[in-house]
């Protein structure tokens, strides 16, 4: 209980120890915590709504809470109360604690919802308020950038990797590493496989802490808390299953809250006439196309796309989920670009440019019109933080420990690994998201790293039948030198090598050369492997 000490929660608060310390067993033992999903929210939905009011009292005791502050954090409270209930619903599609059920929803999500948990993934915080701060600060080709090739991305996925990935019937992104180089070289690859979801996952929150600040007036720790907790409850009990449920009530929140403050910015601004910025849909410099193809290639070998590939019925729901998912990514870019263009067009001076969207909701808005706003990104972070921890966890907990580490453990402790694995990753990404300054810029390099390193591991794997360990490894240290050769200012590393050009595409187009390259000059010290689903016997007995 030292959590609860630590942030001053009252133990004696029904259901907080059941949430916290029996969920991890739910449903695996033989007598559950709870004998109806109807004991277990009842337990559960008051720990929700009085924790913000616990925590926000004791800080700001001594400041007057203003009557609208009280009603947007009671708001908020109740809308995460409500995606609480929908995962706990949603985690009854769970049978007998089943490990498929948790990864990949039992290979069974239907189609529409494959394709609006999808989508809701990819919308996330940073999407929205990186498209406005885009277009306020630079023009529509910077607006439009993420959304665009995200979309591409989820398209070329569908049309070129969904049907493979599914057909094969593979587990994670990992699987086909295993399969093609062997379970060391797989678990290597996995670092920055992971690595990427969980800062990610860290920054997402960062996302609600600031719209809080710029809406409400408050850096609202107690919001970030509140969130990462209930999602990472209803994420241990479901799986898949709960996420997929929430993604789609989350995602209409997204629509609903954009939809309506978009026409309340665009009036009080007089529209996007006079926007100074140029609109060109593509940029015209090197370092534009450097970063779109990172996000277009880079945004392929993520395990949170592969999971819901993987949960559909068939090959085929796969691939036409995959490219629906992407022209809808693509419609979300919309509401956010025309904020962004509209407060640049309307003089509007913004201190910090990222948060143009929260600020033009503020000052733009009616109150009520500001809090659905806000809304839509809580609704925009909270669907992607859960997909992303439970991406990171499964990764860990099959490929890591099942088929590496443990490959006798069994599917009930594999069940109860996979939770406690959400927990702990849940409470890294939150402790990085309160603590840590850097956390975007952790994102942004992680993701670079899985571009440059992991887009030609995958091609490989999946597509080239001579393609073996050495020449992964090979292609491996080679786009990793090259690409920490150009610096990088994070992590404190100078320049070694000064290109005269954008590298990281650069970086992994050496990596595609080297791999085929090297496994057939090393085909007799390294012989290749037949791509195949290793995996598949475990699973079904899990």
């Amino acid at each position: 209980m030292a959590i609860l000490r630590r942030f001053q929660i009252p133990a004696q608060i029904p259901g907080v120890e059941h949430v916290l310390f029996d969920v991890a067993r739910w449903p695996c033992d033989q007598n559950p915590p709870w004998r109806s999903n109807l004991l277990f929210f009842s337990s559960a939905a008051p720990f929700s709504a009085l924790l913000p009011l616990k925590l926000v009292g004791r800080r700001h005791s001594r400041s007057p809470r203003t009557a609208a502050y009280n009603r947007a954090m009671l708001f908020f409270a109740l809308i995460l109360a409500a995606f609480l209930a929908v995962g706990i619903y949603a985690a009854r599609r769970v049978k007998h604690g089943s490990v498929a059920d948790l990864i990949v929803a039992g290979r069974s999500l239907p189609r529409w919802m494959a394709l609006l948990t999808m989508t809701a993934t990819w919308v996330d915080g940073g999407y929205l308020l990186g498209t406005a701060e885009g277009a306020y600060r630079s023009g529509v080709a910077s607006g439009v950038q993420g959304g665009l090739c995200f979309g591409l991305s989820l398209v070329l996925g569908g049309l070129f990797f969904a049907r493979r990935m599914r057909r094969m019937g593979f587990t994670t992104l990992i699987d086909p590493f295993e399969s093609r180089f062997g379970k060391r070289w797989a678990a290597v690859l996995f670092i920055p496989a992971m690595l990427a979801e969980l800062f990610w996952s860290a920054e997402l929150l960062v996302a609600i802490g600031s719209s809080f600040d710029v809406i409400l007036g408050i850096k609202l720790t107690a919001a970030i808390l509140l969130a990462a907790l209930v999602v990472t409850i209803y994420t241990m009990l479901g799986g898949l299953w709960s996420v997929a449920y929430t993604d789609a009530v989350q995602l209409l929140v997204v629509a609903i809250g954009l939809a309506i403050a978009l026409p309340f910015v665009l009036r009080a601004t007089g529209g996007i006439a006079a926007y100074p910025h140029s609109t060109a849909i593509a940029g015209g410099d090197g370092a534009w196309w450097d970063l779109s193809a990172m996000l277009v290639f880079g945004g392929i070998p993520w395990n949170c796309y592969f999971q819901r590939v993987l949960s559909c019925r068939n090959e085929r729901d796969a691939r036409w989920m995959s490219i629906g998912s992407g022209m809808l990514t693509v419609a979300f870019v919309v509401p956010p670009l025309l904020v962004g263009m509209a407060a640049a067009s309307g003089g509007r001076v913004v201190a910090n440019a990222s948060e143009v969207l929260p600020w033009m909701l503020k000052t733009s808005t009616p109150a009520w019109v500001a809090l659905l706003g806000l809304l839509a990104i809580v609704g925009a972070v909270t669907s992607s933080f859960s997909a992303s921890v439970l991406s990171a966890a499964s990764m860990f907990s099959w490929n890591c420990c099942k088929r590496l580490l443990w490959p006798g453990l069994s599917g009930a402790r594999l069940a109860t690994l996979l939770r406690i694995s959400v927990a702990v990753l849940g409470g890294g990404a939150l402790w990085m998201a309160l603590k840590v300054q850097s956390v975007q810029a952790l994102w942004f390099f992680s993701s670079d790293l899985v571009f440059v390193l992991l887009f030609p591991q995958l091609v490989c794997a999946l597509f080239d039948p001579k393609a073996n360990r050495i020449g992964s490894i090979v292609a491996f240290a080679v786009s990793l030198v090259m690409r920490i050769g150009g610096g990088e200012p994070l992590l404190g590393i100078p320049a070694l090598i000064h290109y005269p050009f954008p590298y990281k595409t650069l970086a992994a187009a050496a990596g595609m050369v080297l791999l085929p390259v090297v496994s057939r000059l090393t085909a007799r010290l390294s012989r290749s492997r037949k791509l195949a689903n290793v995996a598949e016997a475990a699973m079904m007995e899990a």
